[in-house]
Order: structure tokens, then C-alpha cells, then sequence
């Protein structure tokens, strides 16, 4: 039948529309760059080493920041807090909070007690105090030396903060200064120190909860990163000093003790970074004066910290 005859078989237009035109096909997007990945939301658990509940704190980014944070929490002056330890609620100088928290630390905070004035004859040159400070205003005795002259002052303990030595005020004064101060005064003549206290609690172990989440003495954590305060600069996470690292600092703060009479961990870190960037004692010398002018250190002192450093290095591999 015609009209059979007239009709296209469907497989003929499908071929027709096969070999059509095709648009062409649209250029591929550029590849979108990634999202940046969002700083974690650091979350620190505090107390006060007295006693006192568990406070959490977050978004600071230097040791005042922190130390306003801490008093914010509980209600306090930030000139209250003497100093800061880590997982221990004790005085222990080998717990104390310098340049990084480990993220899973838990922060005691060390407020002021008792004031005290104690007269002190410099029988010797050198009195046997070692000197630090808490970041924020205020110096106090890390370590006393046995058989010292200030080890046969009964009054004097580990801890203790200096607020004054013959009622000149030395609140503001960094550790270094402090120790220059004792280091100068005459011998044979009697001196006053003005000391404050930590505050104690009779039965500190009785005010706290043993859950893991308010522990009387918290387990150092195992992590691998810290938060690291930066002198003049914003705190930053960075992975766990390396075996070198640890033990150069430990020989610099050493030799910070044995010239300076001070302690700081912080400043002995800054000063082996500062030898990695540098070939020679020379160099190592021009970086300490353009980053660390402030505190003069002599020539011999640099010498002894570079040879220091170098030995750690060779130990290390």
C-alpha cells in the first residue's frame, strides 16, 4: 500500500538523529580550590591549684591573655595568679607552665596567699636563688640552692613571689632584671625582700572530684602537638619539640642559671631556634643582639650556648 510505502522505518531515523549535529560540549569548570580548613576550637580545663571547680577557657593567645582568661572563669584579678602549673595542682617548678601547653593539658592556676618580709644578710655573692617569671608582671623563686645563704632562711620557699626587695616595688620587672638587682646589692649589709605566698588549702585533695574530668593530679598527656606562646606574636600549634630540641634547650636553660640566676624555658627555646637559622658563633651572636637585645648577654655566655647547642646536636644525630 502507498501509504505503507510513504512511512520511514523507525530505525532509519534513528540513524538521522545519530548523525546529526551535536553541540559542543560545554569546557570543563575550573577546579574549585579547596575550603580552608578551620583552626580547631582549643578548649583548656583550669582550676585553681587551692581549690576550686573545674573552669574551661579558650581564645587567648599569649600568657596575659591566659592569665585574664583563668581570672575571668573564677572571678578574680589577673594579678591574683602567681603562676600556672600543668596536671599537678602542687608547687612543682618541673610542672610549670612556660612557652607551650600540650592540648590536652589541664591548667592549675597558682594565686597569691600570704604576704611576708624577711631580712636577708649577703654573706657571699651569690645568694642561691634561681629567679623566673610568670610572663605577665611577676617574678618569682623557682629553685633555692641547698646549703645557700636563702636555704637558712626558713621563711623562703620554692614558689614564693617577689614583690619587693627594700621596699622598692620590682612588680613589672622580667626575672633577669630581678636577679641583676640581688646579684648588685653589698655585701655584708642586711637586706628586706617583700615575699608573697601560693595560696594552700589544708586538705586540697578533699575539694576535688578523682573523675577523669577534675583529677587531683592529671596524667601528662601523650599528644604530639602543643600550643606555643610567641614572644611579640600570636600563640601557634606546632608538633612536640624534637630530641634535639629538648635537650639544647635543656643545656641553654642550664647555662641561663649558672650565668643569669634565672630559669626560662621559653627564652632557651627561642635561643635554639634562632641557632638554626645561623653557620657560625658569629652569626649566632648578630641574631641573639636583633632578637633578644634586651638582655646583653656576654660574649663568653654566647660561646658557651652555641658549643652547648652543638653538643645536643651531635648527641642527637
Amino acid at each position: 500500500m502507498e501509504g505503507a510505502a510513504a512511512r520511514e522505518p523507525r530505525g532509519d531515523r534513528g540513524d538521522q538523529r545519530a548523525e546529526s549535529p551535536r553541540a559542543p560540549a560545554p569546557p570543563p569548570s575550573p577546579a574549585e580550590p579547596p575550603a580552608p580548613r578551620a583552626r580547631p576550637r582549643l578548649v583548656f580545663r583550669t582550676q585553681l591549684a587551692h581549690g576550686s571547680p573545674t573552669g574551661k577557657i579558650e581564645g587567648f593567645t599569649n600568657v596575659r591573655e591566659l592569665y585574664a582568661k583563668i581570672a575571668e572563669a573564677f572571678g578574680i584579678a589577673p594579678t591574683e595568679i602567681l603562676f600556672c602549673t600543668l596536671n599537678s595542682h602542687k608547687v612543682d617548678m618541673q610542672r610549670l607552665l612556660g612557652g607551650q601547653i600540650g592540648l590536652e593539658d589541664f591548667i592549675f592556676a597558682h594565686v597569691r596567699g600570704e604576704t611576708k618580709e624577711v631580712e636577708v644578710t649577703k654573706t657571699e655573692d651569690a645568694l642561691g636563688l634561681t629567679i623566673t617569671d610568670n610572663g605577665a608582671g611577676y617574678a618569682f623563686i623557682k629553685r633555692i640552692k641547698e646549703g645557700s645563704i636563702i636555704n637558712r632562711v626558713d621563711a623562703v620557699r620554692v614558689g614564693d613571689g617577689i614583690e619587693a626587695i627594700n621596699d622598692h616595688s620590682i612588680v613589672g620587672c622580667r626575672h633577669y632584671e630581678v636577679a641583676k638587682m640581688l646579684r648588685e646589692l653589698p655585701k655584708s649589709q642586711p637586706f628586706t625582700l617583700r615575699l608573697v605566698q601560693p595560696k594552700r588549702a589544708f586538705d586540697m585533695i578533699g575539694q576535688r572530684s578523682r573523675s577523669s574530668k577534675c583529677p587531683v593530679e592529671a596524667k601528662v598527656t601523650s599528644g604530639r602537638e602543643t600550643l606555643r606562646f610567641r614572644a611579640g606574636g600570636a600563640a601557634t600549634v606546632e608538633e612536640m619539640p624534637s630530641e634535639f630540641e629538648e635537650a639544647a634547650s635543656q643545656k641553654v636553660d642550664d647555662l641561663l642559671e649558672s650565668y643569669m640566676g634565672i630559669r626560662d624555658p621559653e627564652l632557651a627555646s627561642t635561643m635554639v631556634e634562632t641557632s638554626k637559622k645561623t653557620a657560625s658563633v658569629q652569626d649566632f651572636a648578630r641574631c641573639l643582639d636583633s632578637v633578644l637585645g634586651e638582655f646583653a648577654f656576654p660574649d663568653e655566655f654566647v660561646v658557651e650556648v652555641w658549643a652547648a647547642i652543638g653538643e645536643a646536636r651531635e648527641a642527637c644525630g
